[in-house]
């Protein structure tokens, strides 16, 4: 699991806006070998404004420090699916829209098919964020099980 601290800072509804700091309060040895790499899931998430929403299950108040975790091949099967599918897919149609051409016009055909193996990867990417089952294998889950000696426990001041 990646795991980060973060702090509650505003509630909406259901959900909890959450930032995850820079400094994850952890050794500083994130990216040596040995190192836990907490900081990695606030990479992962890449939020443009460093604050992020989260379902807020654990009934977190604004203010209170919580952990957040996610899955280690996440930011790797997200990846896989809108790039490496869109990859995948303008290379097959291209490939396709070669073969079937006339000699003279394969160039422009293999164009065609590489737009149109584009618009397929569109359509399969949107299609899988509207898939709940798809979404599921992406969710953060957020605690409040800090250890109490931990420099990210408690709340701010």
């Amino acid at each position: 699991m990646i795991e980060a601290n973060a702090v509650v800072t505003r509630l909406e509804g259901g959900d909890a806006w959450v930032r995850v700091s820079a400094s994850s309060g952890g050794c500083g040895r994130c990216d040596e070998p040995g190192g836990c790499r907490a900081i990695g899931l606030a990479y992962a998430l890449k939020a443009p404004d460093k604050v992020f929403r989260l379902r807020n299950r654990i009934g977190a108040e604004v203010g209170e420090r919580v952990r957040i975790r996610a899955d280690d091949g996440m930011p790797l099967r997200g990846a896989l699916a809108t790039y490496g599918a869109a990859v995948a897919l303008l290379i097959v149609g291209a490939a396709i829209g070669h073969s079937i051409a006339p000699a003279a016009t394969r160039d422009l055909f293999a164009v065609v098919g590489s737009l149109g193996g584009l618009t397929a990867s569109v359509v399969l990417n949107r299609a899988l964020l509207r898939s709940g089952s798809w979404r599921r294998g992406f969710e953060i889950e957020m605690s409040k099980d800090l250890q109490p000696d931990s420099p990210c426990a408690g709340r701010f001041s």
